[in-house]
């Protein structure tokens, strides 16, 4: 667990960060992720498994900003009382990308249209239980679609399926930075920068 600047003196503050930057799997550079779904989705699990640790129940009770991952409690997406493109936009600031997740065996989905609208990361969507027998694939699949998911990766976090080729996917590096003049370009025609 990544300690607070105020638990921290000023030059083990700046060693977590470097090593934060720094962050790998399997040796290559990982861009951090921040996870977000609604609870029981698999953000914890996708986690033991991206780092292939022991897969294990583990309830997410507050925000958890590891190494390469934020990961977040559900409850936080499903309260009236708390807007989820609030917690999004954020957390955002902390990650490279942001995964919504959405489980292939989910009754209903918690992600509105047009999530993408609110935060200024790539969006990736993660549909996780891909190998229960309840999967609705194709559903999940339009959740994530519809709330502005660019690239979805169909995983299952206790089979394995799919873990590898989103490892594969967070050690790519980050897109360059754009001129204000590219930016313009793309914004008249509706392209994300991320997809050039």
């Amino acid at each position: 667990m990544a300690l607070s600047p105020f638990e921290l003196n000023e030059m083990e503050y700046r060693e977590s960060k470097r090593t934060a930057q720094e962050a790998r799997i399997n040796g290559s550079r990982v861009r951090k992720l921040y996870l977000a779904g609604r609870s029981e989705a698999g953000k914890t699990t996708l986690i033991q498994a991206l780092k292939g640790d022991r897969i294990g129940y583990d309830k997410t009770q507050y925000v958890n900003s590891w190494d390469i991952f934020i990961d977040t409690p559900g409850e936080c997406y499903e309260s009236k009382f708390t807007k989820a493109s609030l917690a999004l936009a954020c957390f955002s600031f902390e990650c490279d990308l942001v995964g919504l997740l959405a489980g292939a065996d989910e009754p209903y989905s918690i992600l509105g249209y047009g999530v993408n609208a609110v935060i200024n990361r790539p969006i990736i969507g993660i549909v996780t239980k891909c190998d229960s027998e309840k999967a609705n694939i194709p559903m999940a699949r339009l959740w994530l679609e519809n709330a502005g998911a660019y690239k979805i990766f169909e995983v299952d976090s206790v089979t394995g399926r799919g873990i590898q080729e989103l490892r594969d996917y967070l050690t790519q590096p980050n897109p360059e930075l754009i001129s204000l003049e590219q930016a313009k370009r793309l914004q008249d025609t509706a392209t994300p920068e991320w997809k050039i």
